[in-house]
């Protein structure tokens, strides 16, 4: 194993310059021992001894140095390969983005972050065809007077007289004295910057108690780490390294005595049935605020995603499973609205949102895109959620809305005239003509997936040559790759885990029509790409309310690499999880289909105000298991970890989910 590549180097606290020095140069002697190894890493305990008289207080970074010309980083949840630094950006979201030559902030050759910023506690590299990198405890805690590494066995957390104490850190430097390093951290920094949200950046912060180490004058630390140092064909290699490391760190959710999924779907769908549907525009709202004056509504219409077909159509698989025949008339009642007045019959597509009853292209996210016009993430969404109602209507009611399909006809084969040469679905289309604009992005899967529900549904075999050659574009462009973008419309194309969802769902479709089994070979590289967001441990988390109610952040997905918070979009893709697993034998994708089902059921109010607002069954989008979109303040101005408003369509993710 390559020991020669570790090395540490340390920053202390009381110091203001920025410097990182050998560790001996300071009093800190360390030694590595091998443990354990086998194909794909090896286990390293690491001592640390403090020869010094006095307290080290600070940062340890030990870093694994490689001879890498093309390296491509991937810390889950927070970088991959390069966060898009290789493409043209607005510079209007600040994400990290990693560059050997950076023009300056969110450019930079490093970045050291906190643990639980990422997914799961590792830092690797792909390149030269291996995969090699470090894994470590993400926190450490005091026990019986000592600082010592969290342990989990078997899904539980050792707690044993332990109170936490302080996270670790990890790095990646693509310029490291003419090397690359990955590293992790005892103590951690926040470097170049922290990034709250991308229109909160901080500059890095000096030292500070709650960031450093201790390690007491003449006192000797240990604790294990895992180097990974194998090879692999492609990027696809990572998911390797990724599932050794979920069942090194994994953590079992919480689990609520007497909730389960039936219970879940009623407490959800009663909370946006009785609160947020809005009778005279027949829409539901997008945020409801509980006040002691009644309801307030921000509204922000929109065709599906955040606010339409993405609410209306779980709703109708809650209320035709619950027989809730008043929630099924809002539904329904919605879906005619889109059905009636959101075509646009210069573009032969649909309108993305609706403001006091007008449809137009101009939803929130509109100032944030490059060129406006349709989306094709709307359109192709909202065109599958027509067809699975149509489904759920078929299947339970046993009504057949044959003008629903008459409706979605044309709107496919717009979109798939389209498809550029690649085979690829666009980004944006003309709001006159309906002309692919824009491309190069995972946003437009939700078109292949539409295409893909209607040929199941219509048994029309027109199209599945076009959905054959797309899926195989969208693999080998993105999934191959490990580098999804472009899936919401409010990120600047940053890397997330939105777009694969759409990309999965149209896999499970095609295999259900055509039975290939390269499909399932397609699909679990997908699931596995999504489960990099996946939080694989329970951050311990310091801000009420998730703090004060044993919220759990494993099961739940990150969203993308510029909105570091948790949201439940990833929760609706259960039934094609199961699909996955009902097909073959996966461990690790089985584990991680219950941990996003038992997280799917603590993440809401199961009482009155359990949140800190609302009743039973009120959920918001917002669940910030780290530092990451903390930008929310109870009135005496204190940070909240969550969002004070039912948001319909979160709720509608969980039922989504749990229903169909």
């Amino acid at each position: 194993m390559f020991f020669s590549g570790l090395s540490s180097v340390v920053r202390q606290f009381r110091t203001e310059e920025c410097s990182y020095y050998p560790a001996d140069e300071c009093g800190l002697m360390t030694e590595y021992s091998l443990n354990a190894s086998d194909d794909i890493c090896s286990s390293v305990n690491v001592k640390i001894t403090n020869t010094l008289n006095e307290d080290f207080i600070g940062v340890v970074h030990i870093k694994l140095m490689l001879d890498e010309k093309e390296p491509k980083f991937f810390m889950p949840g927070f970088m991959y390969n390069t966060n898009t630094s290789d493409k043209p950006s607005s510079r209007r979201k600040a994400f990290p983005r990693i560059k050997r030559n950076p023009a300056g902030m969110p450019e930079s050759d490093y970045f050291m972050t906190r643990s639980d910023r990422l997914a799961e506690p590792v830092s690797l590299v792909y390149g030269s065809g291996k995969v090699r990198g470090i894994s470590a405890p993400p926190y450490w805690v005091r026990e019986n007077g000592k600082t010592v590494p969290v342990i989990f066995d078997k899904g539980v957390r050792k707690k044993t007289g332990a109170e936490f104490f302080r996270y670790s850190g990890f790095s990646c430097n693509i310029n490291d004295n003419g090397r690359v390093s990955v590293g992790y951290t005892l103590g951690y920094e926040d470097a170049p910057w922290l990034f709250v949200q991308t229109a909160t950046v901080l500059e890095r912060e000096m030292l500070e108690d709650g960031n450093s180490f201790v390690i007491k004058a003449g006192e000797t630390i240990e604790f294990p780490i895992i180097l990974y140092d194998y090879y692999g064909e492609d990027e696809r290699a990572i998911h390797k390294a990724l599932s050794h490391t979920y069942f090194q760190y994994h953590e079992i959710p919480r689990m609520i005595a007497g909730m389960d999924e039936s219970k879940a779907i009623s407490l959800l769908a009663a909370a946006i049935r009785d609160n947020a549907w809005l009778e005279e525009e027949k829409m539901y709202s997008g945020f409801v605020y509980d006040r002691s004056n009644g309801p307030r509504y921000n509204k922000i219409g929109s065709l599906s995603w955040t606010n339409g077909l993405s609410v209306a159509v779980p709703m109708l698989f809650a209320a035709n499973r619950l027989e809730d025949e008043v929630a099924r008339r809002q539904s329904l009642s919605f879906i005619e609205n889109v059905i009636q007045n959101s075509c646009n019959p210069d573009s032969g597509l649909l309108y993305d949102a609706v403001e006091n009853g007008k449809w137009s292209v101009h939803g929130w996210w509109y100032n944030g895109m490059h060129s406006g016009g349709h989306s094709a993430y709307l359109n192709g969404q909202a065109v599958y959620y027509i067809l699975k109602a149509y489904l759920s209507e078929k299947n339970v009611q046993n009504v057949v809305h044959e003008d629903w399909i008459k409706f979605v006809s044309p709107i496919i084969r717009k979109m798939n005239g389209e498809l550029n040469s690649d085979h690829e679905y666009p980004f944006s289309m003309s709001e006159s003509t309906g002309a692919g604009i824009e491309y190069d992005s995972m946003g437009g899967a939700w078109c292949l997936a539409a295409t893909a529900l209607y040929a199941l549904i219509t048994k029309d075999e027109e199209y599945l040559d076009i959905l054959k050659k797309s899926e195989l574009h969208y693999h080998k462009a993105f999934v191959v790759k490990c580098e999804c973008y472009g899936g919401p419309l409010d990120t600047d194309k940053a890397v997330d885990n939105e777009g694969i969802l759409a990309y999965i769902r149209a896999v499970k479709i095609l295999h259900e029509i055509t039975n290939e089994e390269y499909l399932l070979d397609h699909m679990k590289d997908a699931l596995n790409y999504e489960c990099s967001f996946k939080l694989s441990y329970n951050t311990p988390v310091s801000v009420m309310p998730l703090s004060g109610i044993g919220w759990s952040s494993c099961g739940g997905s990150i969203t993308s690499v510029a909105n570091p918070h948790i949201h439940p979009m990833s929760s609706t893709i259960i039934p094609e999880m199961r699909y996955y697993v009902d097909a073959r034998r996966d461990e690790y994708l089985s584990a991680r289909l219950d941990d996003t089902i038992k997280w799917s059921l603590q993440t809401f109010n199961t009482f009155e105000g359990e949140y800190g607002y609302g009743g039973p069954g009120w959920m918001s989008e917002r669940f910030c298991f780290c530092r990451g979109l903390l930008t929310e303040k109870y009135p005496d101005g204190s940070l909240a970890s969550t969002w004070f408003a039912l948001m319909p369509w979160a709720s509608a993710s969980i039922i989504e989910g749990l229903t169909f």
